[in-house]
């Protein structure tokens, strides 16, 4: 249901992601490297009055997820266009951070230090670079890191077999 341009948090690995941001009434995430805001939606349409706040640094993206805010039910999605850390400045304290895109070692643990009690951070990984600073947050902080692969049922000739999507490792943490 999202117009993306490929890049996007897929459907299996975004709902392990929101089970793990929890979202709740009235609570307030902030999805940095939102992407086409698959995650802040979500988000939104799980609990009534949740509010997210999307931050990117590609015009293009926010358009997408401002147009799949506008038709998939939660039009008061925030978009912020920037980079973070920079982008975070005056910005709602969160209940929640996700970090999609832009992961560096210093945003989390900036991100980590904005979250109160009972804070969720959750930031997934695909590409070697991001998962080693995964692994060294995870050493640092604890939490819980896992690597999640998703494949799905695809034709091979006259049969069926199964086709890898890249796996995606994801560190979790509760304040």
């Amino acid at each position: 249901a999202f117009v993306h341009d490929g890049k996007m948090t897929k459907r299996e690995i975004r709902s392990i992601t929101l089970a793990k941001l929890m979202s709740a009434r009235g609570e307030v995430l902030w999805d940095i490297g939102t992407g086409c805001g698959s995650v802040s939606v979500e988000w939104m349409r799980a609990a009534p009055d949740a509010i997210a706040i999307g931050i990117d640094d590609k015009p293009k993206r926010l358009a997408m997820a401002r147009e799949n805010a506008t038709a998939l039910g939660t039009p008061k999605l925030r978009l912020i266009e920037g980079t973070a850390p920079a982008a975070l400045e005056g910005l709602p304290q969160p209940d929640a951070i996700f970090i999609g895109g832009g992961l560096t070692h210093e945003l989390a643990v900036r991100c980590r230090g904005t979250l109160g009690a009972n804070g969720r951070l959750v930031a997934n990984a695909v590409t070697l670079e991001s998962e080693a600073i995964l692994l060294r947050l995870h050493k640092e902080f604890g939490g819980e890191l896992i690597r999640l692969q998703v494949a799905r049922a695809e034709p091979v000739g006259p049969y069926r077999g199964w086709r890898a999507a890249m796996p995606v490792t994801q560190w979790s943490l509760l304040t």
